[in-house]
């Protein structure tokens, strides 16, 4: 049996990469909100793809119509909220295609947003991809280096 069709999964308090690429501590994005923690701990991703996916089983629980940010409460009740890009907002949804909408139930490395990675690093845009614990009531352990492979590696932890 090959696996074909087989649905991803992690194991409950486990966050998985929402994007394939170099892992960077929160402390080291090039924007003082994120670095200083001012919308809670996390993990940086700076991506070498163009697709970001689910970072758990869970529930889009918010959608910006933007498209640059979006939120997954996963099954037990964490708040994963994922920002893509620095300053992203100011594009207003340009270079962002969304596979989901508000209130949809997903799972593990299920496709969300795609971004189109070229043109913006061609106007110079900083697409490194936040994914933030805002509202965490429990200890979160991030990753802080390596590679991550989208909907596989595991970039952060909590107690369930």
């Amino acid at each position: 049996m090959l696996g074909f069709g087989k649905r991803k999964s992690v194991s409950p308090g486990n966050i998985a990469a929402v994007v394939s690429g170099q892992i960077i501590p929160i402390e080291k994005v090039k924007d003082e909100a994120f670095a200083k923690k001012m919308m809670g701990d996390g993990v940086a991703i700076v991506p070498s793809d163009d697709y970001i996916v689910s970072p758990c089983d869970g529930t889009v629980s918010m959608l910006y119509p933007t498209l640059h940010a979006f939120a997954v409460t996963s099954e037990d009740g964490m708040d994963i909220l994922i920002h893509i890009g620095i300053d992203t907002v100011k594009l207003k949804g340009k270079g962002f295609r969304s596979f989901v909408k508000q209130g949809q139930k997903v799972h593990v490395g299920e496709r969300i947003i795609r971004v189109d990675s070229y043109d913006m690093k061609n106007k110079g845009i900083d697409l490194t991809t936040m994914i933030l614990f805002p509202s965490a009531d429990k200890k979160i352990a991030v990753k802080k280096e390596g590679y991550a492979d989208q909907g596989k590696t595991i970039v952060a932890s909590y107690s369930v």
